[in-house]
């Protein structure tokens, strides 16, 4: 079954509205606003209008939109650098801005959720063979988006 098309929005006023209200709701980068009012069907002039009212307005920040995405994948996902940095590259975030935001977390948190989630999966793997077993968890490590030589010094320290 078709879904019917949401309607156009032409007024430039009420695009900025939404838009703010959008902002509102939760931390956004550019690229997501920018193709949330493509898909309004704005024109570009009314959209670049619009995106540069929304940051002098407060409602968009690209530095406060990063430094929330890279905190609440890590806290509540546990995911690492490599798929935080990942994830941001494909919302358009420059590369200065990430590369600051990633060095918010804390090391030895870092290390110690890496390790709790190392050892919540050891505990799930039927695997008897050590070396498929410690493959395994490597490649779940690094799927979670860590880094291969933090993960390889954990398994050489710890009995998983």
């Amino acid at each position: 079954m078709d879904q019917p098309k949401p309607p156009k929005i032409t007024d430039e006023k009420v695009a900025l509205t939404k838009a703010e209200a959008f902002c509102a709701y939760q931390e956004r980068s550019q690229h997501e606003v920018r193709n949330k009012l493509y898909e309004w069907g704005l024109w570009t002039d009314a959209v670049e209008n619009i995106i540069i009212q929304l940051i002098g307005n407060n409602f968009l920040s690209e530095e406060r939109f990063t430094k929330a995405y890279v905190t609440g994948k890590f806290k509540q996902k546990s995911w690492g650098k490599i798929k935080i940095k990942q994830g941001l590259k494909l919302k358009k975030v420059p590369d200065g801005l990430i590369k600051k935001a990633l060095q918010t977390i804390d090391g030895d948190e870092y290390l110690d959720t890496l390790n709790r989630l190392l050892s919540k999966k050891a505990t799930s793997l039927t695997e008897k063979d050590p070396y498929k077993r410690r493959y395994k968890l490597q490649q779940y490590a690094f799927s979670r988006g860590y880094e291969i030589d933090i993960i390889n010094d954990i398994l050489k320290t710890s009995e998983l």
